[in-house]
């Protein structure tokens, strides 16, 4: 069965993989049999062959150097095109984050390939589906020159088991002075949020500009908490200033695909919908019994959301005991 090499995102909390990187290899599974690609500083593959084989990874290539952090994408785009060379695999899929897809796209030009970007599927001939204009088209793409490179986007997969071997590969490091043009100097480590990661939560609430203000936005945080869940936010929502942009579902937001979407004050703008309608349950609470929101939800409450959402929350609590 030919290889196909997949990079892995590394958690950069130092706890194993993302979640994008067990999409990559269930969707490589179509184009054969999958090997992961670990690129990172010394002990970044610990803890991460033991998921990685649960996934499908008959093989995983550790490149680990302690320069490899010190540096921008480019030494892992060169490793990843010296494995290209040495192995000639089928093809190569990368996970669909902003790293990924530069790194893509410095593979594809030093392998002479074509590459492929947020694919939502992979089919065993190669080729990839792609959503464009918020979901309303549909496009089918395949690469004619070299070999194809794609990138998956995120929350589009549904990652499946499939055990393999994950026979571990070191792989050594050689970065050319080119790729040393851009040093780190220094890193910020983000806060984190008690609550689930967002693109990673298996109940997501959202709050839209009918939440009103960001002192109002409490009432979609206390939701969320009851439920254990991630709290988003519209870009009407953002542009106002209720909550971060990070936190931001839609086209020019975060993807995201959870077992429950409740979104609240949202109107259900194409933007929007780009970014959740693949959610497996959704509900809407809108006081608009217009609102296209409703067109997609599964659950929808006509209501001031001043009223139903604490009412909701409570009720949780309550049954929660």
């Amino acid at each position: 069965m030919a290889e196909v090499l997949v990079l892995a995102e590394l958690n950069p909390a130092g706890e194993g993989v993302l979640k994008t990187t067990l999409e990559a290899l269930t969707a490589a599974r179509a184009l054969g049999e999958p090997s992961a690609v670990v690129v990172g500083a010394p002990g970044a593959a610990e803890g991460a062959r033991d998921v990685l084989a649960e996934y499908g990874a008959a093989r995983v290539y550790v490149a680990e150097s302690p320069e490899i952090d010190e540096y921008l994408i480019a030494p892992k785009a060169e490793v990843l095109a010296t494995l290209v060379a040495e192995r000639s695999p089928a093809a190569v899929v990368i996970p669909s984050s902003p790293e990924g897809k530069e790194i893509a796209g410095r593979l594809a030009v030093k392998t002479g390939s074509g590459f492929l970007t947020d694919v939502v599927d992979i089919a065993a001939d190669g080729t990839a589906t792609q959503v464009a204009f918020a979901g309303a088209t549909i496009v089918h793409s395949k690469v004619t020159v070299g070999i194809p490179i794609y990138t998956v986007r995120g929350n589009s997969v549904t990652p499946t088991p499939a055990p393999a071997a994950a026979d571990v590969e070191q792989v050594p490091v050689q970065i050319s002075e080119q790729a040393k043009a851009t040093r780190v100097v220094d890193r910020v480590v983000e806060q984190k949020s008690s609550r689930p990661v967002l693109t990673e939560a298996a109940i997501v609430v959202s709050g839209g500009r009918g939440v009103a203000s960001a002192e109002n936005f409490s009432i979609i945080e206390a939701l969320a908490d009851s439920l254990g869940a991630a709290v988003g936010a519209s870009r009407a929502a953002v542009d106002s200033g209720y909550y971060p942009h990070t936190f931001q579902v839609g086209q020019t937001g975060k993807t995201v695909s959870p077992q429950l979407y409740i979104a609240v004050g949202i109107s259900g703008a194409i933007q929007h919908r780009a970014g959740m309608q693949t959610s497996k349950m959704i509900v809407a609470v809108n006081k608009d019994p217009e609102a296209p929101i409703f067109e997609l939800a599964d659950f929808g409450v006509v209501g001031d959301l001043n009223t139903v959402v604490p009412q909701a929350t409570e009720q949780i609590q309550a049954r929660k005991g």
